[in-house]
């Protein structure tokens, strides 16, 4: 890993671990909450904070938040964006908390889904409370009021976004019959995926103010960047599993990724096999013999392939969109290299 990546992510460990401690301190609380009784609740905020800390503590790539410094960093202004970067990834965490519930996904990042140990009730709270931690520093952070408001109103269209496409994801794995065109799949991503990724881009970029054009095309490269991940991944989780879950979790789920849809436009007489695969494995669960089945059938057809070649595509695009629009520099170079590293 590139030592200038290690430094960062160091810093942004450290970052984190201070925004989601063990239990809130009174000044932290002030800060979260506003002013509370002098009694505190039995348990503190410790029951708020536990699934959080959870899968935070099992790690991840922490791209996003990374992607953000080095945005920043194209403006000379890491050091501002550095108290911040819980904006990106707490959301992102409790988007993963809320979509294990959502999913009735087992594992996550290599341990039981958080859902799972504290029960769905608990999950649920700390995954919506996690949408909100972020702004606490945000409003009392050292920007100006006109680049506060302008974060403030960056992250309220994106969240939304975010929850539009977990809405799409939704309503189409309920329904075996429903298959969304090439286009509204890679609609949905954009704001599922993509949607965290160019927040992170706009973000920085708003801190380093940077002009609106350039705030833009920085983060519609990097959402073009996270559908180009969302795609692998779908591609991952049929070939072998992503690490941390299992494989063919989204064939359980009955999930019209991307190489489902590719399969069944050059296919469509495969249709009612998929159908009856999805079935089988959403009665048998991870692991039965149907979930490796209808993954086999899908690789077989070549849309797996198709696929990965598609999202490869994207990504060599953005880096295009970047190269050309912005001054070669090492800061730049720093922001290409990370497409890499995260791929």
């Amino acid at each position: 890993m590139n030592d200038a990546y290690t430094l960062r992510l160091a810093a942004i460990e450290r970052v984190l671990s201070e925004a989601l401690p063990p239990e809130f301190s009174p000044s932290l609380a002030d800060e979260v909450f506003g002013s509370l009784p002098d009694a505190p609740p039995r348990g503190g905020t410790a029951a708020l904070l536990a699934p959080a800390r959870e899968l935070l503590s099992r790690g991840g790539k922490r791209w996003r938040p990374l992607l953000m410094l080095l945005s920043a960093g194209l403006w000379d202004a890491e050091a501002a964006a550095l108290p911040l970067v819980s904006l990106v990834e707490f959301p992102h965490t409790g988007s993963l908390i809320l979509d294990d519930i959502e999913d009735g996904s087992i594992t996550r990042r290599g341990g039981p889904a958080v859902h799972r140990i504290y029960g769905e009730d608990a999950a649920i709270n700390t995954g919506c409370f996690l949408y909100f931690l972020p702004l606490s520093r945000l409003g009392k952070s050292g920007l100006n009021a006109d680049t506060r408001l302008a974060l403030f109103g960056l992250y309220a269209e994106h969240l939304s976004r975010l929850h539009l496409g977990q809405a799409l994801d939704i309503d189409w794995h309920r329904n075996d019959t429903a298959v969304p065109t090439e286009e509204e799949y890679l609609l949905m991503c954009r704001c599922k995926t993509g949607v965290l990724a160019g927040f992170a881009a706009r973000a920085g970029a708003v801190i380093g103010r940077a002009s609106e054009q350039e705030a833009a095309l920085l983060g519609e490269a990097f959402e073009e960047t996270g559908v180009a991940f969302q795609i692998l991944d779908d591609v991952k989780n049929l070939k072998g599993g992503i690490a941390g879950k299992d494989r063919g979790d989204d064939i359980v789920e009955g999930k019209k990724s991307l190489p489902v849809i590719l399969m069944l436009q050059e296919n469509p007489d495969l249709a009612g096999r998929l159908r009856e695969g999805f079935a089988s494995a959403r009665r048998e669960g991870i692991g039965s013999p149907s979930v490796a089945e209808t993954a086999d059938l899908i690789i077989g057809s070549g849309a797996v392939d198709k696929a990965e070649k598609r999202a490869r595509n994207l990504i060599e695009n953005a880096k295009g969109r970047l190269e050309s629009g912005f001054p070669s520099s090492a800061e730049l170079d720093r922001l290409l290299g990370l497409i890499d590293f995260i791929g």
